[in-house]
């Protein structure tokens, strides 16, 4: 018999329940208040800790778009949006072939861009 018990058990695993967590009950201890006010004081400096700055990338991000070297890209792409976007608005858009997307001339305004933040930026964070 104890063959085919080895055989059925190598064959079939046994699948046990899950046992049930014991959860602790908080026992309520009696405070003098002193620990709230050092909890409330704890609160004020993570919130300290929580304020950061802004981050320089994105003021020289918007610096270089508007600056002359990626003027040309920025006009390129604001334009493509504003003849994607009243494409879309054609009731016949949903059956067109081609649909023009402005991913090409997003990838040329992000490179003036990055080559135009990059040096100024590592300089700020050094």
């Amino acid at each position: 018999m104890s063959f085919f018990r080895d055989l059925i058990e190598s064959t079939f695993p046994a699948v046990y329940a899950e046992e049930p967590e014991e959860e602790e009950q908080p026992q309520e201890e009696e405070s003098d208040g002193d620990d709230e006010d050092e909890d409330d004081e704890d609160e004020d400096e993570d919130d300290e800790d929580e304020e950061e700055q802004p981050d320089p990338l994105d003021a020289l991000r918007e610096e270089c778009v508007n600056s002359s070297a990626c003027k040309s890209y920025n006009h390129h792409f604001q334009e493509c949006v504003e003849r994607v976007t009243k494409e879309m608005e054609e009731p016949d858009y949903d059956q067109k072939d081609y649909k023009e997307d402005c991913v090409e001339e997003f990838f040329h305004l992000q490179h003036c861009v990055n080559d135009c933040a990059a040096p100024r930026l590592f300089y700020k964070l050094r």
